[in-house]
């Protein structure tokens, strides 16, 4: 069955001049054009943590290369090639078919093949290795942030750990009235039934701003993209460039959806901590506002100037008046307890 699996997949994928040998051997070979440089990404989606239990199986697919090629984004990369692995309780082809829609829509949009990789038994679990290309010396980096930089921050914030914080509330109930006395049904409708349907795209679908970090290369001084949550990932630019940052909370981005769906107190936290938006966070020089933002504008990306950075170490945050504003937990850790935002 396994290999009746990877028959499947070969027939699906599509291939590139520089794939010399694709899926099929032990390893593939790859042509790395002259003058180039190889960038390397991998990420791991395990069942009940990356994604809910339940997910379309093409959403799964869709994400499971999307939050890859978000890193290849933040480094400025241009995406070529992958490797899948796949680990599935059962060999499910019905379930196969409807993971490579999704993964292989998104690979066709960026010209990615998928050259390689594994399959096994086991609990859901998907690991992908994305490969990219940048010239060299021209990849961004983490460690490039310099005091007196803008720091921006692409789409909006938030609204992927919206969608999960709605899915993990309690149903509301009201008590209905019956011959054998009350009983518990469905609460009426509220702002937070009509947000789901808005918020849930950006936790099973992120866009990877591929184009975007791609402009970005010799405009940004360094860039990340937000997965962990905003102030988490703004502070491993700021370790690994020695430098601090000033965040304007009230500056963040923020959808009408999350905005409907959440008091202020929850949205910032949502905003400033939670994960899963992969947009991109990046540094650059003040005096390149205005060519960051044609670029904004020629790749269809809204970006927002959030704050600054400043001599020093870490990150913080203000609200309108200037206080200091700290929210429930600064982002995302795999090692901790699941994410919950702060009360209002």
């Amino acid at each position: 069955m396994e290999f009746d699996l990877i028959d499947r997949i070969r027939a699906r994928v599509a291939s590139r001049d520089d794939v010399v040998l694709g899926i099929g051997d032990d390893a593939a070979i790859l042509e790395v054009a002259p003058g180039r440089q190889l960038v390397v990404a991998a990420d791991t989606l395990n069942a009940g943590v990356h994604f809910p239990h339940g997910t379309a199986a093409a959403d799964i697919g869709w994400k499971a290369l999307a939050v890859n090629l978000s890193d290849l984004a933040a480094m400025g990369a241009e995406p070529a090639w992958c490797t899948l692995s796949l680990s599935l309780p059962e060999a499910d082809a019905e379930w196969l078919d409807g993971f490579l829609d999704g993964f292989l829509e998104l690979a066709g949009a960026h010209r990615v093949a998928l050259v390689g990789g594994d399959t096994t038994r086991g609990p859901l679990s998907i690991g992908v290795t994305v490969h990219g290309l940048v010239e060299p010396g021209g990849a961004l980096r983490r460690d490039g942030a310099r005091a007196g930089d803008d720091i921006w921050v692409s789409g909006t914030l938030g609204d992927a750990a919206g969608a999960l914080a709605l899915l993990q509330r309690p149903e509301p109930v009201v008590a209905a009235a019956c011959e054998a006395g009350p009983v518990l049904a469905a609460g009426p409708a509220d702002a937070t039934d009509e947000a789901l349907p808005r918020l849930r795209p950006r936790l099973d679908r992120p866009t990877p701003r591929v184009q975007l970090g791609r402009g970005l290369a010799g405009l940004a001084h360094a860039a990340v993209d937000v997965s962990d949550g905003l102030l988490a990932d703004l502070a491993h630019v700021c370790r690994a460039s020695g430098v601090g940052a000033g965040i304007d909370i009230d500056a963040l981005p923020c959808s009408a959806a999350l905005r409907d769906a959440f008091d202020e107190g929850e949205r910032r936290s949502l905003q400033a901590g939670g994960g899963d938006d992969y947009e991109l966070c990046f540094t650059a020089p003040a005096d390149r506002r205005e060519r960051i933002e044609a670029l904004g504008a020629a790749t269809g990306v809204a970006l927002a100037r959030v704050g600054r950075v400043v001599d020093g170490a870490g990150v913080v945050a203000r609200d309108r008046s200037g206080a200091p504003w700290t929210p429930g937990r600064a982002g995302y850790a795999h090692f901790a307890e699941p994410f919950a935002p702060a009360p209002g």
